[in-house]
């Protein structure tokens, strides 16, 4: 089977696992592209970024050869499949509406497991291995977002979904340590795409920057809370105290 790096033997699970987070970000992908009025180069593009981008991140930062996605044709004619799928089905209304988190969640966890497992294969620690899991999941679709012009979803704003993939990379770490590989693959892929529709259906998010440089609003007279009110005020206790002067100075002289 697949070896993509020399001398590390790769399960199977981690194939299908990959592969499975290939076409379900692919078809994202396709939904963009249609949402976006796009052509099938559109969605070939969108598909392939979506689908293949996290992946080839990932394998360029751990320099462990060649990505896969350029190596192994199987990647990249996952994404094309994907591409055709979502160009020929029209993915909208509430069966999709339905389906989408699921599918959503299914890339999101197969490969925040399948990035934090090759991480540790090719020798490097836990915490690399965490951070490329979220990598390998996120990384697509942060891609694909700058393409269209929008700022990418895992900045904010959105029910968690980075921290999903964070989940789901840290419990494969500890699963294999303890259990196996394929133990760990399975859990990390259940946990991180389980918590992933679990964020959206309660609507999960996380709080947003605090700025602590906001000072309290001085508070205005009692006179009144607008400059004019208090102005106005003034000028009319003037004419009258001018008034009673004038009355005054009137009695005085009879």
């Amino acid at each position: 089977m697949f070896d993509s790096v020399p001398g590390i033997a790769v399960p199977d699970l981690f194939r299908v696992l990959d592969l499975t987070g290939v076409v379900a970000n692919a078809l994202l992908g396709g939904a963009v592209a249609r949402a976006m009025r796009f052509d099938l180069v559109g969605f070939s593009v969108l598909a392939v970024v979506s689908g293949l981008g996290g992946g080839i991140i990932r394998d360029t930062l751990l320099q462990a050869g060649p990505p896969v996605a350029l190596t192994d044709y199987r990647y990249l004619t996952a994404a094309l499949i994907g591409a055709l799928v979502a160009f020929a089905v029209r993915f909208e209304g509430r069966g999709w509406d339905r389906v989408f988190p699921y599918v959503d969640a299914l890339a999101l966890g197969c490969w925040a497991a399948a990035g934090a497992q090759k991480t540790l294969g090719v020798g490097l620690g836990w915490l690399p291995a965490i951070g490329l899991g979220a990598v390998t999941a996120v990384g697509g679709g942060a891609v694909r977002d700058i393409a269209v012009g929008r700022v990418p979803a895992i900045f904010g704003g959105n029910t968690l979904y980075a921290t999903c993939a964070l989940a789901g990379s840290a419990t494969l770490v500890v699963t294999q340590s303890l259990v196996g590989t394929d133990a760990g693959l399975v859990a990390g892929t259940v946990v991180g795409a389980s918590l992933c529709v679990l964020a959206r259906w309660r609507g999960w998010m996380l709080p947003e920057g605090v700025s602590w440089s906001r000072l309290p609003k001085p508070s205005l007279p009692r006179t009144g809370r607008r400059r004019g009110v208090v102005t106005r005020r003034r000028r009319r206790s003037t004419t009258v105290r001018r008034w009673w002067i004038r009355i005054r100075g009137s009695r005085r002289s009879r």
